[in-house]
């Protein structure tokens, strides 16, 4: 859901837009209000009395739906947090170095080239290169790439391949023998090694990554219709009552209409009128009954 505060005088229509692109392209404002919030594992209650804005609110803010953030609320949170009103804003993936010289960080034009074309999740690639396995990759990647260990490996390969010819020469061995095959195999090459080595850290990077963002359902690409899907029937199965709740819930969320807007009289003509429809009696959802 798009969203942007009301500040004096409102936004400009490009700010505006920058906030609604940024939001598509990465996390929402939603999502990093919460997450500052449960990182310092505070309630909203706690929240909203460290802050002065009520938990109301707050939990707005929090929420799918559209809801203003007034300015003071915004500068207030970003006070408490210790961020800019542009990190709150998701205008920057930066907490702490906001005047970062590019020059500092050392990278070539095609890497920020890429970084500012939006082909790749800069995201993701942030999680990446700041999990804690990340340098032991890079660390066994510089080893591969710049040859450091080749001799070694050669070295170590030469030496089998002398034994074997040793035992070759000397004892005439048949060429099944096993200690032959032992020496043979103890031959390490150094690309299988490598690519051994670095698969495991990446697998590790990868998992528990995605373990991380399991729950995600609302960072899938707009177009992921299952993604939708799913974060609709999330919402609709915490709706309180029966299964005739949840599947009224979810007729309303098809009509755009909120059903926990509606007043007890509006839900109860709703059910009655979604006893009726075959969309409801062939549903799995009748034949439940809630816990």
């Amino acid at each position: 859901m798009d969203m942007w505060y009301n500040g004096d005088g409102g936004k400009s229509k490009q700010d505006a837009g920058k906030e609604k692109e940024a939001m598509k392209q990465g996390i929402t404002i939603q999502e990093r209000l919460k997450d500052l919030r449960t990182e310092r594992h505070l309630k909203l209650e706690e929240l909203a009395a460290a802050t002065g804005i009520s938990k109301s609110a707050l939990g707005s803010y929090e929420n799918d739906d559209y809801k203003e953030i007034s300015h003071k609320s915004l500068v207030e949170l970003a006070k408490f947090y210790g961020v800019s009103t542009d990190y709150l804003l998701c205008l920057t993936e930066n907490r702490n170095h906001p005047d970062t010289e590019l020059t500092e960080l050392h990278l070539s034009d095609s890497m920020v080239e890429l970084l500012k074309s939006g082909h790749i999740n800069n995201r993701l690639l942030c999680e990446i290169a700041t999990h804690e396995d990340f340098v032991t990759l890079m660390t066994d990647t510089e080893i591969y790439v710049d040859g450091v260990a080749t001799s070694h490996f050669q070295n170590f390969n030469s030496l089998l391949e002398v034994l074997r010819g040793q035992i070759l020469s000397q004892y005439q061995p048949v060429e099944e023998d096993t200690a032959l095959k032992a020496l043979e195999a103890m031959q390490i090459q150094e690309e299988d090694y490598f690519c051994q080595v670095t698969h495991q850290t990446w697998d590790t990077i990868l998992h528990a990554i995605r373990e991380a963002h399991k729950d995600d359902t609302d960072s899938a690409p707009d177009g992921s219709n299952a993604m939708k899907l799913i974060k609709v029937a999330k919402k609709a199965l915490a709706v309180p009552g029966s299964y005739l709740d949840v599947f009224a819930a979810l007729m309303c969320t098809q009509l755009q209409i909120r059903y926990e807007k509606l007043s007890e009289q509006e839900r109860t003509v709703l059910k009655n009128v979604m006893k009726k429809t075959p969309a409801y009696k062939d549903s799995p959802l009748s034949r439940m009954k809630r816990r």
